[in-house]
């Protein structure tokens, strides 16, 4: 009787092991916990600005230089990430460079690691607490593509075709969980 006890239960138990290791598999995959330890800063000069070494930084590709443009890089609108999902700082400057192509700069950047994140600019607006958490893949929504550090000052260009006056505020965006890390309301002057 022991014997034929024994062999019902293992397959059983083999089955359910083994769902149980694809299940933690699967998680470990999705949620990636390992990056709320690991940081990644980044430390970008701000394109057209002289560098630590004196040399001017590289303009963006195919730039050329524009008769009417200031000389130098100008900020159109600003302002300071607010924490969402996880604890977020930072300020966030749409800059117009002397060639006319815009980046957003992020600066003094630090949040949270995590899987898939990107920076959006949209047209939602910037809300305290979980208000604002799921907003900004809701209304128009350009991703400038993932983040390069959690951490640091960095830099995204904004492709030409994309109207500024249609959007008002930047997102740390985590895509695969379609939630907020911060996001910055976009202020001019």
């Amino acid at each position: 009787m022991e014997r034929g006890r024994r062999s019902r239960v293992r397959p059983w138990m083999a089955w359910v092991l083994a769902v149980a290791v694809a299940g933690a598999g699967f998680g470990l995959y999705w949620f990636q916990p390992w990056k709320l330890w690991q940081d990644e800063t980044v430390q970008e000069a701000l394109p057209g600005t002289v560098d630590v070494s004196g040399a001017p930084a590289a303009a963006p590709s195919g730039a050329a230089p524009s008769a009417s443009a200031p000389a130098g890089p100008v900020t159109v609108a600003s302002g300071a990430l607010i924490s969402h999902e996880h604890a977020t700082s930072g300020t966030v400057k749409l800059v117009r460079l002397a060639d006319g192509s815009h980046v957003v700069r992020l600066e003094n950047l630090d949040t949270s690691n995590g899987p898939d994140l990107r920076v959006l600019l949209a047209d939602a607006p910037v809300k305290e607490g979980r208000a604002g958490w799921h907003v900004f893949d809701d209304g128009d929504h350009v991703s400038l593509g993932k983040l390069k550090g959690n951490k640091g000052s960095q830099n995204y260009a904004v492709p030409e075709d994309v109207s500024l006056a249609r959007y008002s505020s930047v997102s740390i965006w985590c895509d695969r969980f379609d939630v907020s890390f911060g996001a910055a309301e976009l202020v001019q002057g």
